[in-house]
């Protein structure tokens, strides 16, 4: 028999923590891509940007959660 174990909290938050980063680098990314397009009319900002954002959110997260380095923390 398998047990349906509760998940830690630890996982929880991992979830959230990357789901953030996700989130977070589509969106600032994404806006500036959206709103350099706008600006100099062009169409091609955007994708980049969407890529850069995916792409910085994927690297913070093997940051943290590969290597085990805290990201925005002094080492006192």
């Amino acid at each position: 028999m398998s047990e349906n174990l509760p998940k830690s909290p630890s996982e929880d938050n991992a979830f959230w923590t990357i789901f953030g980063y996700m989130l977070s680098g589509l969106l600032i990314w994404g806006g500036i891509g959206w709103g350099l397009d706008n600006w100099l009319g062009t169409g091609y900002f955007l994708l980049g940007g969407l890529l850069l954002g995916m792409g910085s959110a994927l690297y913070l997260i093997w940051l943290r959660f590969v290597t085990g380095k805290q990201i925005g923390r002094a080492h006192v």
